[in-house]
């Protein structure tokens, strides 16, 4: 007696363990600083290796540090600092794709001398392993053999695909600008649709400019870019789910400055890398139930589990907060400007029917004290707690890209900073689904020759054919064939004969 294994794919994601390291920046710099005053910060993975049981990773981390001179004068730089990581999990292997997030949670100015800054970068990867994973079930071909086939629906993986774009973006000012102090951009991804072959992604980009205008004053600016590109993806059909992960590449970012009748045109050209992962759910057949006629089976069934897509959640959300500067820092006479603004999500869940993000807005703010005639720099730390309706089961697994922008900060009685601003919040999510199929059968014992030609069988209502011929091992057409006036499922208890064919 033979049995065929046959294989199928499902989709399994799987989130690896977060961890921490430290990244030390050493930023070259050619004038003489008295203070460092803000640093912005972002960090992405870019080159991935993935080998059985592990995935090493290089990334940038990319900074705009701003910064006072012993002469006074107000500057920035950008910077970008290499780094590697490493996710270490059984699970992990050749072949399989991942999504890995890398945060700054945290930094420190360890040092500012010899032509040199150095920062402490405290960072923070998680990562999810997404893969195809083959499940094994089993057929015969063998007459003696019984199967009963079932159609099953299963999530597999598409596939991944990279791809990368530009966004140009224009600031109009209608006065003259002695230099652009510093810009900085951001990517929130809002649709994404699966076509024929292509994910079409489509989002905004924020970007933020601070400049200093002739007359010596420091102002903001922002302004909203709609973007949508397609990522080509073989595989990818209409009824694909798919996800993307947009990030800016801050090291390539373009601004120029142009003199115009009118004023100053500032056009900044932003990078943009993406990265999108397409499912699709299909019909597989399985063998739901196996027997033989001929001998008896012991039969094992696995369960399995796969993930299933469930489509992404985008929605805004203001948020506010205050400090209160302590006795001893100098009162604030003018806010100067607005530094860099930074963010940490702390924890995302899913509770009663919505989604909640966690975390903490870290925004520096730069001011001016009379008295002294000196600029300060004080960290406004604004937790958050945010959410919005949602579809997602209690149990799902979410991961969130978080967009802060439109910040403002006001001054009250000299100590009081006010702050609010905007954020922008796409959820991915997913959940496990277990299924099961049968994975083997071997014959235990065989059947002797029956000794009778005609056999009773005390059959309840709700049994089928298939219940009542696998109890007595025979074909599940015997049965029909032999009771033409029984309708199946049985709708009442019956009596039911069956005539075998004896062995002489």
């Amino acid at each position: 007696m033979a049995f065929e294994t046959n294989k199928f794919s499902v989709v399994k994601k799987k989130r690896l363990e977060k961890s921490s390291f430290n990244v030390e920046c050493n930023v070259p710099i050619e004038v003489e600083l008295d203070k460092v005053l803000s640093v912005c910060h972002s960090a992405q993975a870019e080159t991935v290796e993935i080998l059985n049981g592990a995935v090493s990773y290089t990334g940038t981390i990319d900074l705009c540090i701003l910064y006072l001179t012993v002469d006074g004068e107000i500057g920035s730089l950008t910077s970008t600092c290499p780094f590697t990581g490493k996710f270490e999990d059984e699970a992990i292997c050749v072949g399989d794709h991942i999504n890995i997030k890398v945060d700054v949670d945290d930094y420190a100015v360890d040092s500012i001398g010899g032509g040199n800054i150095k920062i402490n970068c405290v960072c923070v990867q998680s990562a999810v392993l997404i893969c195809n994973r083959e499940i094994g079930t089993i057929t015969s071909g063998d007459e003696d053999v019984c199967v009963k086939e079932d159609e099953i629906m299963v999530d597999t993986l598409v596939g991944q695909a990279n791809g990368s774009f530009s966004v140009a973006t224009e600031f109009s000012i209608k006065e003259p600008v002695k230099k652009v102090i510093s810009n900085e951009s951001q990517v929130f991804v809002k649709t994404v649709d699966s076509g024929e072959n292509f994910v079409s992604v489509g989002g905004e980009v924020v970007t933020k400019i601070l400049y200093l205008t002739e007359s010596e004053r420091f102002e903001t600016a922002y302004t909203t870019e709609n973007f949508k590109e397609e990522i080509e993806l073989e595989g990818v059909t209409r009824e694909a789910v798919s996800e993307a992960e947009a990030y800016v590449k801050k090291s390539l970012t373009k601004c120029q400055i142009e003199t115009t009748e009118k004023g100053v045109e500032v056009k900044v050209e932003v990078q943009i890398g993406v990265c999108v992962t397409s499912y699709l759910e299909k019909s597989q057949t399985v063998v739901k139930d196996i027997y033989s006629t001929t001998s008896d089976l012991k039969v094992s069934t696995g369960s399995f589990d796969m993930s299933k897509e469930i489509p992404c959640d985008m929605f805004e959300e203001k948020i506010d907060g205050a400090l209160t500067l302590d006795e001893d820092s100098p009162r604030v006479d003018k806010i100067m400007f607005i530094g860099g603004t930074n963010f940490v999500v702390t924890n995302s869940y899913v509770k009663d029917g919505e989604v909640f993000v966690e975390g903490v807005t870290k925004t520096n703010v730069v001011y001016l004290n009379d008295e002294t005639s000196g600029l300060y720099s004080v960290t406004m730390e604004v937790p958050f707690v945010v959410s919005d309706k949602t579809e997602c089961e209690e149990d799902s697994q979410i991961s969130v890209n978080v967009v802060v922008c439109d910040v403002d900060v006001v001054v009250k009685k000299g100590r009081e900073f006010l702050f609010d601003a905007k954020l922008k919040i796409t959820v991915n999510k997913f959940c496990d689904v277990t299924g099961a199929v049968i994975n083997g059968a071997e014959v235990s014992e065989e059947i002797g020759d029956r000794d009778c030609a005609i056999e009773l069988i005390f059959a309840s209502a709700g049994q089928t054919a298939w219940d009542i011929a696998k109890e007595i091992k025979v074909k599940e057409e015997t049965v029909v064939f032999q009771n033409p006036d029984l309708t199946f499922p049985l709708e009442k208890d019956e009596n039911i004969i069956v005539f075998h064919k004896v062995q002489k």
